[in-house]
């Protein structure tokens, strides 16, 4: 209930920072003065507005899919524990690895990983935990990386958008017999709209990544540390031995 709270209130968030507070921006001004709003603005970067409309719809999929799926009730389901606790307790290990492969997911995988190893002994079956889970976790980094290289191409695209913008901008402006300073200026701030765009989008994935990426480097320890916990048992029984 806690995490699905979270995920709408970042929805909420995004939303305001992609619809509210562009019209209040939009809004803002001189009354003297006539704005364009910000729909207008973003009709004026053409292709690359649209290429940074679509990664921020999926910048805003991502946050919202990892903030529902990086959970620990998710990735370390408690009664699956509790479940594999008994079954290792009452040494029926290949039962174990069968409700491991079954379920699957972080703390499944390492546990099953380990239990394959236990007639190697303990030491390499704590090795081979070690390897499961420096696999899983670099598959939720690979997953989370994602809004990293989001937020790093968004500014790129708005570089780009700002170029071409001035390009034609020039081009425009040299067709004409007798330019005026407004229609150079008109042609250097429509141009800059890709540059404020991709810095925008660029500022909330970045952030959203830091914040995301700590989240399962804590997580991903505190399940590792878990399956060692589960794993004690070996442990002692392979001393008694």
């Amino acid at each position: 209930m806690k995490a699905n709270r979270k995920a709408l209130l970042i929805s909420l968030a995004l939303l305001f920072l992609f619809v509210v507070a562009p019209i209040a921006f939009g809004a803002e001004g001189e009354p003297n003065i006539q704005k364009k709003s910000w729909l207008q603005l973003f009709e004026t970067t053409g292709f690359v507005g649209i290429l940074m409309l679509v990664v921020s719809m999926i910048g805003t999929a991502l946050v919202i899919e990892n903030s529902v799926n990086l959970r620990r009730e998710k990735l370390a389901p408690t009664p699956l524990a509790q479940e594999l606790e008994a079954l290792i307790d009452e040494e029926k290990y290949d039962e174990a690895i069968e409700v491991c492969d079954v379920e699957g997911g972080y703390l499944s995988n390492l546990i099953g990983a380990a239990l394959r190893m236990r007639h190697a002994g303990y030491e390499d079956m704590i090795g081979g935990l070690e390897s499961a889970a420096a696999e899983e976790t670099f598959k939720l980094q690979a997953k989370i990386s994602y809004l990293s290289l989001l937020g790093n191409v968004a500014p790129l695209l708005g570089l780009l958008g700002t170029v071409t913008g001035m390009i034609s901008s020039f081009q425009a402006i040299e067709a004409l017999k007798a330019p005026t300073p407004g229609d150079l200026a008109k042609g250097v701030y429509e141009s800059l709209v890709n540059t404020t765009m991709g810095l925008f989008i660029a500022i909330i994935f970045l952030t959203a990544y830091f914040f995301v990426k700590n989240k399962v480097t804590k997580m991903t320890l505190s399940m590792n540390l878990q399956a060692v916990d589960l794993l004690k048992h070996l442990a002692a029984t392979k001393s008694g031995h």
